[in-house]
Parts: structure tokens; sequence; C-alpha cells
């Protein structure tokens, strides 16, 4: 299985790249069909899937971000307002999901990625030549990232889903909200990590190698090929037009939501 999961961290690193997601929405399913046909037991699968896409998110973001900095893309200005939100909303999702069911964990995530191809696809487009941000004061953009850092948790994402549209919204261009959204997942996925493998310490039922709810041959696996495929995406990320970006974005996200909501009725046996 180490084959698959340096696969997974080469999809997953371009994908975070390219739209500032952390690639937990590649990183999160793959995971559990690998989980599952390894036969581990299934009560906490999701669980484990989730903290250990977090975790790898700690080391894909560094790349990402590094790869965006040196385009002169990432908003250093709106990380420093948002990160103490971000951190701690991470944790507090992370407390939240230990006491939801896989099922329910799946169910989250499809809804939540279909609002975001919803929000991609209807939002109007605005003239990134001219356009100017507007973003609220200091305390709303704190507050905004403990909301967008509990929803990560629960997602095992790095926030992109949530922050690229928040950004976009208040007028950031679309490079500069994907290159800030990498910097962003870096707080959630510290914050994300520590709190599934602290909060799954006690749970029984984990699958071998798992400390808490983070599995650590997949964690190594799929952050060494993820270093080095999160540039690649992140270049690409500053050549393409921001309204096929945008587009594009929201085409993965739909894609994501069918597939957490196929495993969610499987689940509830719906």
């Amino acid at each position: 299985m180490v084959v698959v999961y340096l696969l997974v961290g080469t999809v997953a690193g371009f994908i975070a790249g390219l739209f500032g997601v952390g690639g937990g929405m590649i990183i999160v399913p793959t995971l559990l069909l690998t989980f599952s046909m390894q036969g581990y037991e299934p009560a906490y699968l999701t669980h484990v899937a989730i903290g250990t896409s977090l975790a790898t998110i700690i080391v894909t973001s560094i790349s990402s971000v590094r790869a965006h900095h040196a385009k002169g893309m990432v908003r250093w200005d709106i990380f420093r307002e948002m990160w103490p939100g971000l951190f701690i909303g991470a944790l507090v999702g992370a407390a939240i999901a230990r006491q939801l069911s896989s099922g329910a964990l799946q169910l989250i995530i499809a809804l939540f990625a279909w609002f975001v191809a919803y929000k991609m696809w209807v939002q109007p487009a605005k003239d990134e030549a001219d356009s100017t941000d507007h973003l609220p004061n200091s305390v709303l953009q704190k507050s905004a990232g403990g909301v967008i850092g509990v929803a990560s948790a629960l997602f095992g994402i790095g926030g992109g889903s949530l922050t690229v549209p928040y950004l976009h919204h208040f007028g950031v261009r679309m490079q500069q909200a994907v290159a800030t959204s990498s910097a962003c997942g870096l707080p959630i996925a510290l914050a994300g990590a520590l709190g599934f493998a602290g909060f799954g310490v006690s749970s029984s039922q984990l699958p071998p190698g798992a400390v808490g709810f983070v599995h650590i041959p997949a964690f190594i696996g799929i952050s060494l090929a993820s270093a080095f495929t999160a540039p690649l995406g992140a270049k690409l990320a500053h050549y393409l037009p921001a309204q096929r970006l945008k587009q594009t974005f929201g085409v993965f996200s739909l894609i994501v939501g069918c597939i957490f909501m196929a495993k969610a009725a499987a689940h509830f046996q719906i």
C-alpha cells in the first residue's frame, strides 16, 4: 500500500498547489477506500482518514506556499489577521468530529462540497484587473478564520474550499486568494492533526500504524510525494485565467461531493 500512498500524495500535492485546498478532498476519500480494502474495522476509518489528511497538509501547505510566495501572491496581511481563528477553530472542529459517526461526517462533507461548487459557478465573475479588496475589520476576519478552522477540521481539508470563496467574495484576486489560502492551511493542519491524534488516542478499533486518528505510514508516503508536486500545481495556477480557475475549482468540488454522498448513502443504507 506504500505505492498507493505515494500516488495519492502525487495527485493531492498538485491539486493543493493548483487550487489552494490542501489536497484533503483527494486524500480523505482515497484513504477511506484504501483502508477499507485492507479490511480495517470501519468504526473510525473516516476519522483516521480526516486526521491523516490534516497531518499531510502540514507538509503540502509549506511546499505550496513557498511556490506562491516566490510569485509574490501571498497576502500575508490577511494571513496575520486570520491565523489565530484558524488554529483555535481547527482544535474545536477536531473535538466535534470525535463525537460524530463516520456516516455523519461523510454526509456533511458531501453537502459542503456541493455548496462550494454552486458558489464557484453562480457567483458573478469580478473584473480581476480592476478589483480592489474590501475585507471586513480585524475582529470579523478572526471570526471568519474560526468558522473556517472548525469546518476544515471536520472535513479534513486545508480550508481552501472556504478560504478561497471567502477572500474572492471580498474582492481579493483569485490568484492571490488561492495563494493566501495555501498559507492559511498551515495553522489549520497543525491544530487539526494535533487534535485528531490526541482525541483519538483512547479509541479502540484503530488500524495498525495509527497514533490516535492519524495513520503514520499513510502520512509519510503522501507527504513525501506531495512535497514535490505542490509547487507544480502552484506554478500552473498563475498561468490559468482567473475565471477558468474558478470554474475548474467548482467542477472539482462537485465531483468530490458526489463521492462522499455515495459513501454516506451506503453507510446509512439509503
